[in-house]
């Protein structure tokens, strides 16, 4: 890690695996687990147990008012019932990553803006799923490790380069208007798309994580998949809910084109749009309870 004002070359320390957060443990344990049998799942939830935080925020989310839960839910037993085996993996999974910088931060950047955010999204592209003929949503908990983790590419800049870090908050912060992006192209030589999809990939996540953490800025670029709608997903969450969170300024406008690419029909915009306002706002909430 960088303490200093000297810029450190992200190009060329993102691929040297000795300067990257190391994936937690808890984390490398999950995702190494097969749910697909009852032994399986008992070892999840007994590891979940094992770590307060993540147990409290996977307890917590079971009994946020955006689930409609009728009942206080108070073990991660009856918290797997709501949340179902699968997502709850993809909760706790995301929860471990996204405290692997949780250090007290000094500088403009704010891991619990990022937290907000990350969790707004999340739930606001499952909003747009349930819009998506059935066919072609991912599942659920795809939806959610994705939108968790879009941007842990601040979290990479943040653990290489404190002071870089620091200083695109601080411009972030005071936005001349500049997409995020472009604030980034500025000052950086890769931006956090990039640096969190290399992050992803050291970490051995998922290629349809991965794909979202680089192209969910760009899913038109040439070289983004075509079959994964997962990442158009993202970027329409992110254009609805601008600057939810944290300060990441990104273009306005989503065409109609945008929508028909997931199969859904332009007039029912507005309608989602609504559902994912409420259903961020709810997040946040939920998220900020935590602390």
């Amino acid at each position: 890690m960088n303490f200093s004002n000297s810029p450190v070359n992200l190009r060329e320390a993102i691929k040297n695996l000795d300067s990257l957060p190391a994936l937690p443990l808890i984390a490398q344990k999950l995702l190494a687990l097969e749910i697909n049998s009852d032994a399986g799942q008992r070892q999840m939830l007994n590891l979940i147990e094992q770590d307060p935080q993540i147990l409290a925020r996977v307890i917590g989310l079971a009994n946020s008012p955006m689930l409609g839960t009728s009942r206080r839910i108070r073990s991660i037993g009856e918290a797997a019932i709501i949340l179902g085996i699968n997502r709850i993996k993809s909760v706790a999974t995301s929860m471990a990553l996204m405290a692997t910088n949780a250090k007290p931060s000094t500088g403009s950047f704010n891991l619990q803006d990022l937290w907000i955010h990350n969790l707004g999204i999340a739930f606001a592209t499952i909003a747009i799923s349930k819009s998506m003929p059935r066919q072609n949503r991912p599942p659920d908990d795809n939806i959610f490790l994705a939108g968790m983790l879009h941007d842990i590419g601040y979290i990479a800049l943040d653990y290489l380069d404190p002071y870089r870090s620091n200083e695109l908050h601080t411009y972030l912060a005071n936005s001349d208007g500049r997409t995020a992006m472009e604030i980034e192209k500025t000052l950086l030589e890769i931006c956090h798309d990039e640096l969190g999809a290399e992050l992803a990939h050291h970490w051995n996540l998922p290629n349809e994580i991965i794909s979202v953490i680089r192209y969910h800025h760009s899913p038109d670029a040439i070289d983004a998949p075509k079959d994964q709608p997962l990442i158009r997903m993202v970027y329409i969450a992110e254009k609805m809910l601008p600057s939810f969170g944290m300060n990441e300024r990104v273009e306005t406008g989503i065409t109609d084109s945008d929508w028909e690419a997931l199969g859904i029909s332009p007039d029912k915009a507005e309608e989602i749009i609504n559902q994912a306002a409420e259903q961020a706002g709810q997040a946040a909430l939920f998220a900020a309870n935590l602390g």
